[in-house]
């Protein structure tokens, strides 16, 4: 998927101010992506000719360069689509690759670099063990927005679906302002566990977060029956899973 790849980098490079006037660009894929099987490539080609490598695209200072690469990643987990990730991209590496040399592993030796990679390892382990980050990638009914219009706090959230009606919640926080008491409409009231924070001190974050889960009340939002009052750290992304082992949740629609 060319088109997600190219817009989701040009998104990300963007200073997070200047992020809610390029919204779409992170929502419009949706548009077309069932039309095709897709696989959301970073490819070599990105990270070549003077491009800089993934990490250097993003805004900020050394901790928000981090901060926003985490994010994305966990992004791009979430969205619908296989993952290809060029090497080098799994522990940010700081140059561009080049086939004249081997990745930088060294910097492994730094907790920041470490933390990313450690960040790759939990989102491979959490998609293989949560069909709803992948079972119905190739239809309609595995995915739904929450909310895919809140360009004035750069906040993306959706709905993942796996075949037996379980869901995880997918919400991103693009932007270096961390926002307590955002309120998150959800498919049922109950105990959803926070299954993934790219802010977790143990990746590089600041630890802000929900204690582990939020609780959804029989509050209606975002048209949906149940909501929960959820704390979004700063350039982040968070998964919520409904708590409800053995349980059938209400598939979309």
């Amino acid at each position: 998927n060319m088109g997600w790849m190219h817009d989701s980098l040009d998104y990300i490079a963007h200073e997070p101010i200047h992020r809610q006037y390029h919204h779409n660009e992170m929502t419009f894929s949706m548009v077309y992506a069932y039309s095709e099987h897709f696989i959301l490539p970073i490819s070599h080609d990105e990270v070549v000719h003077g491009k800089g490598s993934l990490v250097a695209r993003m805004p900020g200072d050394r901790w928000q360069e981090l901060a926003n690469l985490r994010a994305y990643l966990a992004f791009m987990w979430g969205h619908p689509g296989k993952k290809l990730l060029f090497m080098g991209s799994e522990f940010a590496q700081s140059q561009e690759w080049s086939s004249e040399r081997g990745l930088d592993w060294w910097l492994l030796q730094f907790p920041e670099h470490a933390g990313v990679l450690q960040i790759v390892t939990d989102l491979n382990h959490r998609y293989l063990q949560t069909p709803a980050l992948w079972q119905r990638d190739d239809e309609p009914t595995g995915f739904e927005w929450i909310d895919a219009n809140d360009s004035g706090s750069n906040t993306f959230s959706w709905l993942r679906w796996d075949d037996h009606g379980g869901c995880v919640a997918v919400v991103a926080n693009l932007s270096p302002v961390p926002r307590e008491g955002h309120r998150l409409g959800l498919p049922r009231a109950g105990r959803w566990i926070e299954i993934m924070n790219t802010d977790a001190t143990a990746y590089g974050g600041s630890g802000l977060g929900n204690l582990g889960h939020v609780i959804a009340e029989d509050v209606p939002w975002h048209g949906r029956p149940a909501s929960a009052s959820i704390v979004l750290p700063p350039l982040s992304t968070c998964y919520f899973q409904f708590d409800a082992p053995g349980a059938v949740n209400p598939g979309p629609g």
